[in-house]
């Protein structure tokens, strides 16, 4: 299976970057931020890590945390989006909603 390439996967990223045509709230954006605010800086220290040589077992160590907190960070992602984005398209009949989040899922999950 062809992955696709970081170019790629930012054009799709930026294809995706839209603003909700409806109101809804996002009761759990702000620790979504805090949180990927807090790996964004965990990433810079390991980066550091590296760069100085440090111990091979102690980086791969913290790039495990680093993908826990992802995933913790995506969970709670996906949680925020069933509980506000799906539950209002699906009162407003929207099925395109429920497609993209599939769609997502198979990207996320392999």
């Amino acid at each position: 299976m062809n992955r696709p390439t970081i170019e790629h996967q930012h054009e799709q990223l930026e294809s995706h970057d839209h603003i909700h045509g409806h109101q809804h709230e996002h009761k759990y954006r702000k620790q979504i931020v805090n949180r990927l605010s807090r790996i964004e800086g965990h990433v810079r220290s390991v980066k550091d890590m590296t760069s100085g040589g440090r111990d091979c077992s102690d980086i791969l160590l913290q790039i495990a945390a680093i993908r826990k907190a992802l995933d913790n960070a995506a969970k709670l992602l996906l949680k925020d989006h069933l509980e506000s984005c799906v539950m209002d398209a699906l009162e407003h009949g929207d099925r395109k909603t429920l497609d993209d989040l599939n769609k997502a899922l198979d990207h996320y999950i392999r």
